[in-house]
């Protein structure tokens, strides 16, 4: 069955593959139809799943699945949250997200700085489906200065996993998927979708 990504997130794509081919999902992103990126006008993660879900099936006719995603550190009262991927201005890349977190997490002095990544992803059969499925994850972990690792997206470098003595991005991708706020979720998906 072929359900479209809405995302053009390539980190995002290779998780999901991963995680749902094995039952026969084919997933593909929605950049393979053209779609135009939704307007996130949510204030919540749920409400910019859904927006970006509902678009998603809009242009392609197709199911969708679509996932808001983000980092919340305490000491910053939740932020940067659903501006996790602008969190540095519009068109914003990683790095930049990055510099921009230390740098303000360096103005409150030394740490350890609590966060933690949270994910919801919704599924939706048809753009007007009444009942989409949500699901929502969340891995507690801390912010460390000093990026580490090649590996994963995001925030992955700085987000220190203390029971794992190693930052996101140093993980293989099968002890991610175990842990992580997506693979939580996405776990969650893959009992509804068998269902």
């Amino acid at each position: 069955m072929k359900i479209v990504l809405a995302s053009g997130n390539k980190g995002k794509l290779k998780e999901l593959e991963q995680i749902l081919a094995p039952i026969g999902y084919d997933i593909c992103a929605q950049s393979e139809f053209d779609v135009p990126e939704a307007e996130e006008t949510g204030l919540t993660f749920v409400e910019n799943a859904i927006i970006k879900a509902r678009n998603a099936c809009e242009h392609t006719g197709l199911a969708a699945i679509s996932d808001d995603s983000g980092i919340e550190v305490d000491a910053l009262k939740g932020a940067p949250g659903i501006y996790s991927a602008r969190f540095a201005g519009p068109g914003a890349n990683d790095e930049a997200n990055n510099a921009r977190l230390v740098q303000e997490l360096q103005a409150l002095g030394r740490g350890p700085f609590s966060a933690r990544y949270q994910c919801v992803i919704v599924y939706m059969r048809h753009a007007n489906d009444p009942t989409p499925i949500i699901c929502q994850g969340s891995w507690e972990g801390e912010i460390q200065f000093s990026p580490a690792g090649e590996n994963g997206f995001g925030y992955d470098p700085h987000f220190y996993v203390p029971e794992k003595n190693c930052t996101a991005a140093q993980l293989t991708d099968d002890i991610k998927h175990a842990l992580s706020h997506r693979g939580k979720a996405l776990q969650q998906l893959l009992s509804a979708l068998k269902q």
